[in-house]
């Protein structure tokens, strides 16, 4: 069922892992979806697993960058004529503790997963007031729990359910609902982006087995469809919410 025909989509962070899913499964429920990412090569990996020709549409930028985000806002009005879905899946993760995270490692954890996600949604709410949209935050479960030796990755994705929740507030008089989910471990590329080795990647999954109480860590279909449902008309009095979709991982797990 295509249930978002005739919706448009833009999906930051569309190149892998959790952008990716979330926008191949918004495209195959008929929804057309402008991906960002920094490079091109990913972007247009996406748009060939698409549903049909020109469902998703590569737009390379990077989202700390002003003209590239004012850029992003207007392709993607200019190619549905409207913008019906906000999903602000980009982001990084960086290690490090009191003791070993630099000023510039907090300035860029917070650049990329919190001031670019406020100044793109800022630009986004005109349209999405028009067409009486959503927006939908990527979180982590390190923004319900602390974990240690992620320091400014657990404090960025607090402010993101902080800021998801006041925007919910903000806009519901607009018509306009906000809503986050806080995965656990999903096997995608953002640990490894992170500086983790192959190796230790492969032990993390495996742990993934014990601090995730269902057994095993999630796949980006996992929270595709979570995303689908949260952003579609069945979710039409569902805002201000951050969800776990994460295994019961915030729920038993102290790493």
């Amino acid at each position: 069922m295509e249930e978002l025909q005739g919706r448009c989509a833009l999906v930051t962070g569309g190149g892998n892992g959790l952008g990716r899913a979330i926008a191949l499964r918004l495209a195959t429920a008929g929804a057309s979806v402008i991906v960002a990412g920094r490079r091109i090569e990913p972007l247009e990996a996406t748009a060939s697993q698409a549903p049909g020709a020109g469902r998703i549409m590569p737009v390379p930028a990077d989202v700390t960058r002003a003209d590239d985000r004012a850029r992003l806002v207007e392709e993607a009005a200019r190619r549905g004529g409207r913008l019906d879905i906000l999903v602000n899946a980009a982001g990084i993760l960086e290690g490090g503790s009191i003791d070993t995270t630099t000023i510039e490692d907090w300035d860029r954890s917070m650049d990329v997963n919190v001031r670019s996600l406020f100044a793109l949604t800022r630009l986004a709410i005109p349209h999405l007031v028009a067409a009486r949209g959503t927006i939908l935050n990527l979180s982590s479960v390190a923004g319900l729990r602390a974990y240690p030796g992620v320091l400014a990755y657990c404090v960025s994705k607090a402010a993101v359910d902080q800021l998801t929740r006041c925007l919910a507030l903000e806009l519901a008089s607009r018509g306009v609902r906000v809503n986050a989910l806080n995965p656990g471990v999903v096997v995608t590329n953002l640990h490894r982006a992170g500086g983790m080795s192959e190796e230790d990647y492969a032990a993390f999954l495996e742990r993934g087995k014990v601090t995730h109480p269902l057994g095993r860590v999630g796949q980006p279909e996992d929270v595709a469809d979570f995303a689908l449902f949260l952003v579609s008309d069945r979710a039409g009095w569902v805002t201000g919410g951050t969800f776990s979709v994460d295994g019961g991982r915030a729920l038993a797990s102290a790493r």
